[in-house]
C-alpha cells in the first residue's frame, strides 16, 4: 500500500503544480494539494519497512491525513457553493480533482486495511 501511496502522493504535487501555475502563479493556496502530497509521500517512504508495526502506524497516519484532507476538501466545495457567487472554475476543477483522488486514495486504505485484517498477517 505504500506504492500506492506514493502514486497518490505523485499525483496530488502535480495537481497542487497545474493549480498554482494555472492560476498565473499568484494564488499559493494552490499549493495545497501538493503539501498533502508531500505529507503522504513521506509517510509512505517511512512506511516502507520490514517491521509490520512500524508499516501499520505510518499508514494509518496517511489514512487519517487523507480522511482530514478530504473533509477539509469537501467542507471547502460546500462554503464555495453557499457563499461564492463568482465561482473560479480552475479552483473549482482543483477541489473537484482532490475531493475525488482522496476518496479514491481512502478508498484504496480501506480495502488494503481489510484484506490484511482479513489475511492475519497484522
Amino acid at each position: 500500500m505504500a506504492k500506492v501511496t506514493l502514486v497518490f502522493a505523485v499525483l496530488l504535487v502535480a495537481l497542487g503544480l497545474a493549480g498554482f501555475f494555472g492560476t498565473g502563479s499568484v494564488h499559493y493556496t494552490a499549493l495545497i494539494p501538493a503539501w498533502i502530497g508531500l505529507a503522504l509521500g513521506a509517510c509512505a517512504i517511512l512506511a516502507m519497512s520490514p517491521d509490520v508495526n512500524r508499516r501499520k502506524l505510518f499508514m494509518h497516519i496517511n489514512a487519517t491525513i487523507g480522511l482530514v484532507a478530504f473533509l477539509g476538501t469537501a467542507a471547502e466545495i460546500v462554503r464555495n457553493m453557499v457563499f461564492s457567487n463568482p465561482l473560479d472554475t480552475t479552483a473549482a476543477i482543483a477541489k473537484l480533482a482532490l475531493l475525488w483522488l482522496l476518496f479514491f486514495y481512502l478508498v484504496f486504505c480501506v480495502v488494503s486495511f481489510a484484506t490484511a485484517r482479513r489475511s492475519g498477517k497484522v
